[in-house]
């Protein structure tokens, strides 16, 4: 065997079988996951997401490869993130946690598979034609926030009957808050309480807001649920605590993080199933065919630390609905 021939043999499979994995790599389809907050924030999420692709057989970094993209709070981004996405040829976009972030993946592609979780109504947000029958190239869950509003408000008025002007912060680069505030104003008036509406659309603008609150004699407060306001969860809770403001959410992560009482979807539930969908799109389904996810249980969580530092006692009636009390 002459030497240019050993050189060949030899250098032959340790030049190949890199080139194999990174062909293996590149033939994994990918996923775009868009998130209207910061990656600090939804790390919890990513995991049940993952969780349910892993349930489809599909684990990244072997057989799917997932592009993440962040907005960090700033809505105007989500239009570049999804064009970003597009041009690498993502073959499913997840736009979860945001109106503002399913919207913009609709705007872009009418061919790409869109999945989306939102609290608003994604046929009045033109994201679906039912849903039972998507009937586009988009689909995902549906968690009600807008529904589940008038309850959290409801809990509020049970804890705090005396209360005759509740806050409300929204982020007015979110589409689907008009209908909250409608909602929750509309239940608030029929037990003569006034609603004081306050917008905030980044950190600066949340303690602000805060101020505001108290110049109007606040005396508790509501939080949409929103991606930058969930990115923020620490600091809101922090500022309702120092200004002794009970502070009301449609998120647990929140009353974990401090605030003092929450209701609505388990998001890691939610997530899981956004990983199962994404899972049977990448399988060959539709997302016309697969029917808007609908959470049936909504869990109630209150932070009995919050409510100490409030002052506040928890009335029994209320414990006992509990799902958890954080100690």
């Amino acid at each position: 065997m002459n030497r240019r021939a050993f050189i060949t043999l030899l250098g032959g499979p340790a030049v190949a079988w890199p080139i194999a994995a990174r062909a293996q790599q590149l033939a994994n389809p990918v996923v775009g996951l868009l998130y209207p907050s910061s990656a600090k924030a939804t790390e919890h999420l990513t995991v049940a997401f993952r969780h349910g692709l892993n349930e489809m057989g599909f684990t990244e970094g072997q057989n799917v490869t997932i592009e993440y993209r962040f907005a960090e709070g700033q809505y105007d981004r989500l239009p570049n993130l999804v064009a970003d996405l597009i041009r690498r040829k993502v073959a499913v976009l997840v736009a979860p946690g945001s109106s503002a972030a399913a919207l913009a993946a609709k705007a872009a592609t009418a061919t790409i598979p869109i999945l989306f979780s939102i609290g608003d109504d994604p046929t009045k947000l033109g994201l679906v034609a039912s849903l039972n029958r998507p009937g586009g190239n988009a689909t995902g869950v549906n968690f009600f926030s807008a529904e589940v509003g008038p309850k959290v408000f409801g809990l509020l008025h049970q804890l705090l009957p005396f209360a005759t002007r509740v806050g409300a912060l929204i982020n007015p680069n979110s589409p689907a808050h008009g209908s909250w505030v409608t909602d929750i104003a509309r239940a608030a008036s029929t037990v003569g309480v006034q609603m004081e509406v306050v917008k905030a659309s980044d950190g600066r603008e949340i303690e602000g807001a805060f101020a505001t609150f108290m110049q109007t004699t606040t005396t508790s407060v509501l939080i949409a649920p929103d991606g930058l306001f969930f990115m923020r969860r620490i600091q809101i809770a922090t500022l309702a605590t120092r200004h002794a403001l009970p502070s009301f959410y449609s998120l647990r992560e929140h009353a974990e993080a401090g605030g003092l009482m929450s209701y609505g979807v388990n998001l890691l539930d939610v997530y899981r199933q956004l990983g199962i969908y994404t899972g049977r799109i990448l399988k060959g389904a539709k997302p016309a065919d697969l029917p808007v996810e609908q959470p049936t249980k909504f869990e109630l969580v209150i932070n009995a630390n919050t409510a100490r530092a409030l002052g506040i006692t928890i009335p029994a009636s209320i414990l006992a609905l509990a799902d958890e009390v954080i100690e």
